[in-house]
């Protein structure tokens, strides 16, 4: 399968557990010039946040804490039930570096802060370079993926990072509303991860979600 059409594959396979459709009532940001401005900061800087962590869970729960997202802001993964057969993509062994035979997991989960579902992920990692407790951890609870494999000391290879929406400029006139409207999925972001020894031992496709923007926006943005 070409790149092109895992990454299409992917896309399709997430979508059938993903996050919501987009709210009519809209975010909290006001859908005014200004309101737009501001939330376009705020998308950027959530860029800039993936960007700078090896570990996507690491960087939500921090996005989550500063925005006051959560009482206890901890990333739970929620497992979703997995095709089957669940062929792995050849594309995703070739990223890898392991041949046709060697075994590769797949782990499909919502990665949720409190109420809010931030990110809808595929990860497929070799359970030959994780440890025992490790495999049972990701097989058993609900731990999200960089919680269980942090001993790994891991560093991220970024593959893709791409805005899906922009709020900036929108439409020509507000939402009946009065209320940005953003689709369900703003960002995805594909990646390797390497261990200590520079081995890659998993690769995953995230999908970030229109929730990631659904805190009280700053009093400034809120004026019309």
């Amino acid at each position: 399968m070409g790149r092109g059409r895992f990454l299409a594959a992917v896309i399709v396979g997430a979508g059938l557990f993903n996050a919501s459709s987009a709210r009519a009532d809209g975010l909290s940001w006001p859908d005014t010039p200004s309101g737009r401005a501001h939330l376009l900061t705020v998308v950027q800087a959530l860029e800039k946040t993936l960007r700078t962590h090896a570990s996507a869970t690491v960087a939500l729960e921090g996005w989550c804490a500063s925005h006051h997202m959560a009482d206890r802001p901890v990333v739970v993964a929620q497992k979703a039930a997995l095709p089957q057969p669940d062929p792995v993509p050849a594309q995703v062994r070739a990223d890898l570096g392991i041949n046709a035979t060697q075994t590769v997991r797949h782990r499909r989960v919502r990665l949720t802060c409190g109420t809010h579902v931030l990110s809808v992920a595929d990860n497929w990692y070799v359970p030959d370079l994780l440890t025992s407790e490790m495999n049972a951890t990701l097989e058993h609870t609900d731990t999200a993926f960089g919680h269980v494999v942090a001993p790994l000391h891991f560093t991220r290879e970024r593959l893709q990072l791409a805005p899906l929406w922009t709020p900036w400029p929108g439409p020509l006139s507000g939402t009946a509303s009065g209320r940005v409207v953003a689709p369900s999925s703003i960002m995805q972001q594909r990646a390797v991860l390497r261990d200590g020894q520079g081995r890659p031992f998993s690769e995953v496709m995230e999908t970030y979600t229109d929730q990631t923007l659904d805190f009280t926006p700053s009093p400034d943005s809120r004026q019309r």
